[in-house]
Formats: structure tokens, C-alpha cells, sequence
């Protein structure tokens, strides 16, 4: 990847922190977004010292604040010359009910409409630099989702934080169908993957109930470093490209993801929606 750029977000930690890893040891211009200066100057440090390569960088963006994104949107195009891999990485589960100062429900904004507002304001650039390829991090758990649009500003509230995660997840992989219809010609991809049950913090926001359950069957999770893989293989291999608007299972194959995932009206509506709160 020398002489490209690639974005991740969420990369202080977790499956994050695994893919900006792996795409700075191929020697790629590394941005590491994520909420905390503290820990994603920690991450930085840690990738530089094991890669070698001094290209490694922190931006800081809360996905949950469209603020934030479109702040750090305008940085990324005022600074840099190139953009050939976004990875939209960073997510949530287990958070309360709680709609952010700019009317939005935070579990929503983080997981949906923060990555769709910042992957609309890089378009240009992703273009610019075709081949490019656009990496949506979604989970198996999409096809237990449902999706309300009302949901997305609060007027609606699902009944628990794991089925507002699994709404969210059915969403990244809505997008990513309409994103990939929209891009058709352009040379950029987009494509949704699941990592599998993967041992990360995720779980951190969740119920005591809930975290004691998950470190229960934690041994027989996939690593951090497993969990990676079926992002890596989007963001980089061969096989992969051309390849648009598919879903990837965690064993890196192409998988059929839910009937609601496939549904192109609930895509469009879904886009419309998320444009007019975005």
C-alpha cells in the first residue's frame, strides 16, 4: 500500500486497532480516527514502534457527533492528497437511550449516521483516488434487525440496547447496498462484513448481566486479531476488488445477508432519511 492513504475508525482498540496494524505494516499512510487523544496517540505509538512506518497518525472524530465528523471530514480534505481505503469501524452496543444535543439518538449516531455523513463528505475524494474501496464493519446480527426510520432522531425507541445495536447493524449493510448502487462507475466499492463473535470491549457499556455472560463464553471467542481478518480482506486482497455492494461473512466469504438487508426501497428510504437529519 505505499503511496496510499487509508482511514480507520475506532482504531485505538479491538478489531480497529487490528486493520490500522495491518495496513501500516503494508507500508500505507495510516489515519487512526477515534474519540480519545489519549488512547489513539497510545494505538499510534504502538503501530509506529511495531511497523516501522513513521506514516501513522491520529485524527480525533466521535462518530456520534455530526460535528465532529463533518470537523474532521474538512481536515482530511484541506490535508491530504489521497483516499483510497475508509474503514467505518468505530461502534457501540449497550448504551441507554439518550438523544445527543443535535437530536439524534447517540446508538444511532455512532453506529449509522455518524459513518454515513463522513463517507458522503470523503466521496469526492474516494473518487478522486479510484481504485478505492469503502469498508462497512456490520455484524451477523444485522438479520435479526429492524429498521425504523423514526428510530434514528428518537421519535421511536426500540425495546433494549441490543435491539437498537442489531437495528444499526441492518442499517451498515442499507447503506452499503445504496451506497454501491450510487457509486456504480465511479471505481470505488463498498462493502459490509461481520467479524464474527470477536473478544473486544464492545461489551463495556452493557448490562452487568449481560458482561458476565460475555466473559463466560469470552475463551471461545475469535481474538481481536481473528476478528480483523474479514475487514483486512475487503480493504486490500485482489479477490475483493470490483467486488461492490456484497456482504462478507467472518470467514471472508461471500455470504447472502438478510431479506431486510436486501430490500432496495428500505435502502432509498433509509439514504433519504439519514440525508435530511445528516
Amino acid at each position: 500500500l505505499t503511496g496510499k492513504t487509508v482511514i480507520v475508525t475506532g482504531a485505538n482498540s479491538g478489531i480497529g486497532k487490528c486493520v490500522a496494524l495491518d495496513l501500516a505494516r503494508r507500508n500505507a499512510r495510516t489515519i487512526l480516527a477515534c474519540r480519545s487523544r489519549e488512547r489513539g496517540q497510545a494505538a499510534v505509538e504502538e503501530i509506529r514502534a511495531a511497523t516501522g512506518n513513521p506514516a501513522v497518525l491520529l485524527r480525533l472524530l466521535d462518530t456520534s457527533s455530526l460535528a465532529s465528523v463533518r470537523a474532521f471530514a474538512q481536515a482530511v480534505l484541506r490535508e491530504e492528497k489521497r483516499l483510497d481505503v475508509l474503514v467505518n469501524n468505530a461502534g457501540v452496543t449497550g448504551l441507554p437511550f439518550a438523544i445527543t444535543p443535535e437530536g439524534l439518538e447517540q446508538t444511532f449516531a455512532t453506529n449509522h449516521l455518524g459513518p454515513f455523513l463522513l463517507t458522503n463528505l470523503l466521496l469526492d475524494l474516494l473518487k478522486a483516488s479510484a481504485p478505492a474501496r469503502v469498508v462497512n464493519v456490520s455484524s451477523f446480527r444485522h438479520s435479526v434487525g429492524t429498521v425504523d426510520v423514526r428510530c434514528l432522531s428518537g421519535q421511536e425507541r426500540l425495546s433494549s440496547s441490543a435491539a437498537t445495536y442489531d437495528s444499526t447493524k441492518l442499517m451498515n449493510v442499507l447503506f452499503t447496498a445504496e451506497l454501491a448502487r450510487r457509486l456504480q462507475g465511479t471505481g470505488v466499492t463498498a462493502n459490509a462484513l461481520s467479524p464474527g463473535v470477536v473478544s473486544t470491549s464492545i461489551m463495556r457499556h452493557s448490562s452487568w448481566a449481560l458482561r458476565a455472560l460475555f466473559n463466560l463464553v469470552r475463551p471461545f471467542m475469535k481474538s481481536a486479531e481473528q476478528g480483523a481478518a474479514s475487514t483486512i480482506y475487503c480493504a486490500v486482497s485482489e479477490e475483493a476488488s470490483g467486488i461492490t455492494g456484497k456482504y462478507f461473512d467472518s470467514s471472508c466469504g461471500l455470504s447472502l445477508p438478510s431479506a431486510a438487508a436486501r430490500d432496495a426501497g428500505l435502502a432509498q428510504k433509509l439514504g433519504r432519511r439519514s440525508e435530511r437529519l445528516g
